[in-house]
């Protein structure tokens, strides 16, 4: 078993294709109950011990059973958490939950970019962000292998934004949209 290496998460940007790709993996978190029922890229945290890269072939794997082909990474555009994305974020732990009380925390103080293109999300966590496709050698029938997401689904380009994602996944998957559809 690995520990947390740092508060950094992988995740992959399934797409049909890395060639003129028309659809986006979206996945439906199942827990905390603060979160269930929202969008996500699949992924996960990095251990101790491992990249970045091999961090997310063994989440996929232990989430979904898949193997995926790495494309472009996506590079962060933000520095911080923004005040709409900090508000969203209250609204989603009103109720209390793991994060409740680490909204407001300076993201750019506390974990300096230093031009790694990581991602704020929420807290101290950052997340690193890489376009994929499956590997056919390694697909399956898309199921959530660990319970960790309640649905998954292929979803186009122009519907991908209609879904609720979590609050700092938005911008993310804007920039995605941008990189890979060119608008």
């Amino acid at each position: 078993m690995f520990l947390p290496m740092t508060n950094l998460v992988a995740a992959a940007a399934i797409v049909d294709r890395l060639d003129n790709p028309t659809l986006l993996l979206c996945a439906q978190r199942s827990y905390p109950p603060e979160l269930k029922g929202m969008w996500e890229l699949p992924g996960g945290k990095v251990e101790v011990g491992e990249t970045p890269r091999a961090a997310l072939c063994r989440e996929l794997h232990e989430e979904l059973g898949v193997k995926v082909r790495f494309g472009p990474r996506i590079h962060s555009t933000i520095e911080a958490i923004d005040e709409e994305t900090r508000r969203a974020w209250h609204e989603v732990y009103a109720d209390g939950g793991v994060y409740a009380n680490q909204v407001d925390g300076d993201f750019s103080a506390n974990h300096p970019n230093e031009g790694n293109g990581d991602w704020p999300l929420v807290a101290d966590l950052r997340m690193r962000v890489w376009v994929c496709e499956l590997d056919p050698a390694g697909a399956n029938d898309l199921v959530s292998l660990d319970g960790g997401h309640q649905n998954l689904k292929w979803v186009p380009w122009a519907r991908v934004l209609e879904l609720q994602w979590l609050p700092a996944d938005y911008p993310i998957i804007e920039e995605i949209r941008k990189q890979v559809t060119g608008h």
